[in-house]
């Protein structure tokens, strides 16, 4: 069996020792004869399930009891909109740091007004703004931030505060380190990045917030909808909440989220040491005390270098090299899933490709 060191931004590289334990129940998953993709979401097999991944999230994150946790499809664009729905009345502020925070101003303004509390467009989302910079105008329903940039590999190092609901998208870099869910009213993850297949996101919604809703809405388009029904209003993305038990009991046996953290600050460490010490053949596109953890974003000097770069990574098995159609260059996405040796096996090419170039 081949197995590639795989760099995708998503869908990405999922724990080897998931998918074989994924691989050897899908013909009977837990004695019901049957696979995960054929039992009914109305079985008590199926509901112990969701109740055991909701029971590993609250673990891995401490979830306050005062907080629900749902499963919604549609992705995070659907998030996009969904939020704004449920939640902007008079004005959303927004920390724009990169295209999904931009594309989620964007979509909400549908509802009402949207603005930059900060942002870094300007400087090509190379940074995270700071604190001193931020401005929330009065009336403001709620500020949002996405907390990973994955285009642009930025990463919020710490979170900010406000005096109104804190909302963030953490599709990017969910589960990949401690987080305290109590700095937020509202927490949502498309999993196809660090915790499963594309199809589900995870949402962790405040029960104070959803007293908060300001408009009739669908029913499938309010967040109450999910909570009241225990996110089986409809059926449910089966496999998709399955494989996110797999992998969240995965972490859970490695030592958690501060295990994790450790980890992938190490291999992110081997990677920035390779464009460092290149003497500017490397060229980081994010500020470094922005770096993302999870995106390494990088430039070589001129675009025909970066595609044969991209090439000969290819054929040493290293895939999934090339940066978002939107800024081009090159960017190694390092999840949970990929592993020191992966992150070594591409910091000695970007040595040798240096050396030969």
């Amino acid at each position: 069996m081949k197995r590639v060191y795989n760099f995708n931004a998503g869908p990405s590289a999922m724990p080897l020792e998931v998918l074989k334990e994924v691989q050897d129940e899908f013909l009977d998953f837990n004695g019901t004869g049957m696979s995960i993709v054929e039992i009914s979401h109305r079985s008590a097999a199926y509901q112990a399930m969701q109740d055991d991944t909701v029971a590993m999230l609250k673990k891995l994150l401490a979830v306050p009891d005062d907080y629900h946790i749902v499963f919604i499809q549609g992705g995070g664009s659907m998030q996009f909109t969904m939020h704004a729905a449920n939640f902007l009345k008079t004005r959303g502020g927004y920390l724009n740091t990169g295209v999904w925070s931009n594309k989620a101003m964007e979509a909400a303004s549908f509802f009402g007004e949207t603005y930059e509390v900060a942002s870094s467009k300007a400087d090509g989302f190379s940074y995270i703004p700071k604190a001193d910079t931020f401005a929330v105008k009065e009336g403001t329903d709620y500020v949002y931030m996405t907390s990973n940039n994955t285009i642009h590999g930025t990463e919020w190092k710490t979170f900010p505060s406000f005096d109104v609901p804190l909302f963030c998208d953490m599709s990017s870099d969910f589960l990949s380190r401690p987080v305290d869910v109590k700095q937020f009213d509202f927490i949502y993850a498309g999993v196809q990045k660090n915790v499963g297949p594309a199809g589900v996101v995870v949402a962790i919604i405040k029960d104070d917030l959803l007293k908060n809703v300001c408009r009739d809405l669908p029913v499938m388009m309010q967040y109450k909808t999910y909570v009241d029904h225990d996110s089986t209003y409809n059926t449910p993305p089966v496999f998709n909440i399955y494989f996110v038990n797999k992998v969240s009991h995965w972490l859970d046996r490695n030592g958690g989220l501060a295990a994790m953290a450790k980890c992938n600050q190490e291999k992110a460490a081997i990677v920035y040491d390779a464009i460092d010490s290149s003497d500017g053949f490397y060229r980081g596109h994010a500020a470094v005390d922005s770096r993302s953890l999870m995106n390494v974003t990088f430039n070589l000097p001129t675009p025909d270098l970066e595609a044969q770069f991209i090439a000969a990574a290819a054929e040493q098995d290293l895939i999934g090299i090339k940066g978002h159609r939107s800024i081009g260059g090159c960017r190694a996405s390092i999840y949970n899933a990929v592993t020191e040796e992966g992150c070594r096996a591409l910091a000695d090419f970007m040595k040798d490709f240096h050396k030969k170039h």
